[in-house]
């Protein structure tokens, strides 16, 4: 062994990890998956790129007897990721969809499945396969090599668009782990058939599987029950349980390779015996995955960029084969998993979105490539066809799905899908959008005085999950509603000892500030109320997600920044005249009617200025609210400087409209809190309204909107 050998190995793996990183910025920012860029990144260090334009620094990097260490580097991270897929199938996941996930992802393989294998027998054998090759291991192999669905590109694709607990993305993940095993199961069936001699040896072979997975079964899977519930419930994982683990996995590796169906189905196989409960398969995913994903996978990545040579591809004719594999590829995966999708009942837009979801391949379908090269059955020249059709149809699955399943699509499904009590059609909506637990009790705090004593509103909380966050949840619960349950739990738990009923909801979201409006309109919000928390770098309230939310909301908007409000009885709003302001008045105006509270409506003029603004105010203002309303108005050059002195009067909430007079405007990005909110002793509420939108009732059916009586609605001109 070259004494250098170790050297180049590492550095090998700083370029591959860097580079899969550098590319999966641009991945992310297309809304691909991360394994698209690992594919483009092997390739791209492969012959295909660096090599056609460097072949110097690739030979220097990646010497020929360098290749050795580099395969055996990745097949052992493929048996580690292998175990985590296994551990990742929940039986659970088959609970109330058995009947359909199994119609559609036998549909989803069957079809695939008998396409790829015609094309191998009556087409592809003669053009791209050796007379060595078994007619019948190669026709098998393209079947199986059609049939593949990526179960965790799937995963995670489901989990950032937030689909993972609709009814659609369950029937998704339920269809892609019912298919991996099928496909995986006859895969190793293959392998034997190809590794054995002749048909005897075949015979024996699958004997011999079929007692490993008893065995699996029926005393490898209690023992690992055994071992999972004193995890749970005596010493934790410690390494003993970690070493006796990975020697079990190990072991099974190593008698799948031994009795010859191929080490990767051991590794699948020891990972979806482990039991679910108990805690130990969500230990066993938090200590392995990062090692497995980021440090080994890329290496395999790499190898098959490494083997995959476009260069090849040096004829139209070649290039015209490359796309009829793709389009039989997506013909059987879309359409027999659409076709099987919408004959179980679904919508056509949801069979559709199932068939592009199914049609998704990527790192499985590279682990079977690769694996049909080793033992000879698939040629050098097939294997870049076959990798570029599960690099395009990987890549097709986002855009397609947002295009068929959009966003608006989904959340109406998701929001609306599930049956509300009736409410009036003057019921007024609060949407709560909750971002961090301790803005919870305040905002509480406000829906009970917006709600008046009859509890006239209808409130809704909202928590959106991140995708990092979902992923890391869902090793404890599938259910992103019980990862938001410490969010959200604070105002819940307020909002009951104040007597009011909140409607929770929550999802995965990559795009909170459109989810967030998105889910306004759903539910026909009158107000959209967000909490604030002190953000890590912006110190602007009106930043951020704040920023977006307020520029593409159709309805009022207000953020509530929280100084320990425990009652709403003294109100301030300051006015200079804006539709911001006007919006301010109208909550206001219903502090008053919904909880008795006493408001003060400071209203700035400048020092040369008449006041006539009184005249505008109190024709803004209901008349009959009397001695709860107090009109102050005071000459000063800045409006922000009276409201600031009049705030320390002892009022429990000011509530402000957006506006420069004020020093609030809303941008993206600032480094200094506005002064009002910093030195304000009270809690604010800050209002933006939409330009072009009705401010305050002018009109019957708009008073009861706003939850104002037609009677209060009218100016003082008319009711005098």
């Amino acid at each position: 062994m070259n004494p250098h050998m170790l050297a180049q190995l590492l550095v090998q793996l700083i370029v591959i990890i860097a580079v899969s990183r550098l590319i999966g910025r641009g991945a992310r920012w297309l809304g691909q998956p991360l394994v698209i860029a690992e594919v483009v990144a092997g390739i791209a260090l492969g012959p295909s790129l660096l090599g056609w334009l460097a072949p110097g620094a690739m030979h220097w990097l990646f010497p020929p007897e360098s290749m050795p260490f580099l395969k055996m580097l990745a097949e052992v991270g493929l048996v580690l990721f292998m175990f985590l897929i296994g551990l990742e199938l929940d039986p659970k996941l088959l609970k109330g969809r058995g009947h359909a996930s199994v119609a559609i992802s036998h549909s989803s393989i069957v079809v695939p499945f008998a396409l790829g294998a015609a094309a191998g027998a009556l087409w592809l054998y003669k053009s791209l396969s050796s007379p060595d090759v078994p007619f019948s291991s190669f026709v098998l192999f393209m079947g199986v090599s059609m049939s593949i669905t990526a179960f965790p590109v799937l995963a995670r694709i489901l989990t950032e668009r937030g689909l993972m607990q609709s009814k659609l993305g369950a029937i998704a993940i339920a269809c892609a782990a019912v298919d991996d095993v099928t496909a995986w199961c006859i895969l190793a069936f293959v392998v034997s058939l190809v590794r054995a001699s002749d048909l005897a040896h075949a015979g024996l072979t699958t004997l011999f599987a079929l007692l490993y997975i008893a065995f699996m079964l029926l005393l490898v899977k209690p023992f690992l029950a055994r071992l999972g519930a004193r995890v749970a419930n005596r010493e934790g994982l410690t390494q003993n349980v970690v070493a006796i683990t990975l020697v079990l996995l190990l072991g099974s590796a190593w008698t799948t390779e031994y009795i010859g169906i191929h080490s990767l189905f051991g590794a699948f196989m020891f990972g979806a015996v482990i039991p679910k409960e108990g805690g130990l398969a969500v230990a066993l995913a938090e200590k392995l995955e990062d090692v497995a994903v980021v440090l080994l996978l890329p290496v395999f990545f790499a190898f098959s960029g490494l083997r995959t040579q476009l260069g090849l591809l040096d004829t139209p004719e070649a290039w015209l084969t490359c796309g009829v594999i793709i389009v039989l590829a997506c013909l059987g995966k879309f359409g027999g998993s659409a076709v099987a999708a919408r004959l179980t009942g679904l919508r056509w837009r949801e069979a559709g979105a199932i068939g592009i979801l199914m049609n998704t391949r990527g790192l499985m379908e590279l682990i079977v490539l690769n694996l049909g090269l080793d033992l000879g059955v698939i040629s050098p020249t097939l294997f870049t066809m076959m990798v570029i059709m599960a690099l395009v149809t990987t890549f097709m699955t986002t855009p397609f799905l947002r295009l068929l399943y959009s966003p608006e699509e989904q959340a109406r499904d998701q929001l609306l899908g599930a049956p509300e009590p009736a409410l009036p059609p003057s019921a007024y909506t609060v949407l709560l959008c909750v971002s961090h637990g301790q803005a919870g009790p305040g905002m509480a705090v406000l829906s009970r005085a917006l709600s008046g004593e009859r509890n006239e509103a209808n409130l809704y909380a909202l928590h959106l999950l991140s995708p990092e966050r979902s992923l890391k949840a869902r090793g404890e619960s599938l259910d992103p509603t019980a990862a938001s349950s410490g969010a959200l739990a604070p105002l819940v738990g307020r909002a009951e000892k104040l007597g009011l009923s909140v409607r929770t909801l929550s999802f995965v979201s990559s795009e909170p500030a459109r989810d967030i409006c998105r889910t306004a309109q759903a539910k026909r919000a009158d107000l959209v109320l967000l909490g604030w928390h002190k953000p890590l770098f912006s110190q602007t309230v009106l930043g951020g997600t704040v920023h977006e939310v307020m520029q593409e909301a159709g309805g009022t908007v207000a953020v509530l920044v929280d100084r320990g409000l425990s009652q709403v009885r003294r109100v301030l709003v300051p006015f200079v005249g804006s539709r911001h302001d006007r919006a301010a008045l109208g909550l206001a105006r219903r502090l008053v009617k919904q909880a008795g509270a006493e408001v003060t409506v400071l209203h700035v003029t400048s020092p040369e200025g008449s006041g006539a603004g009184r005249a505008q105010v109190e024709e803004l203002f209901p008349a009959d609210e009397g001695a709860s309303v107090k009109l102050k108005v005071v000459r000063h050059a800045s409006p922000e400087e009276a409201a600031l002195e009049e705030a320390k009067a002892g009022y429990d909430l000011v509530v402000v409209g957006l506006g420069a007079e004020w020093g609030l405007e809303d941008r993206l990005f600032g480094v200094l809190r506005e002064r009002i909110v910093r030195d304000a002793p009270a809690s604010l509420l800050l209002v933006r309204h939409p330009e072009g939108a009705t401010v305050l009732a002018q009109t019957p059916e708009q008073a009861r909107t706003q939850g104002v009586t037609p009677e209060a609605a009218q100016p003082l001109s008319a009711r005098s």
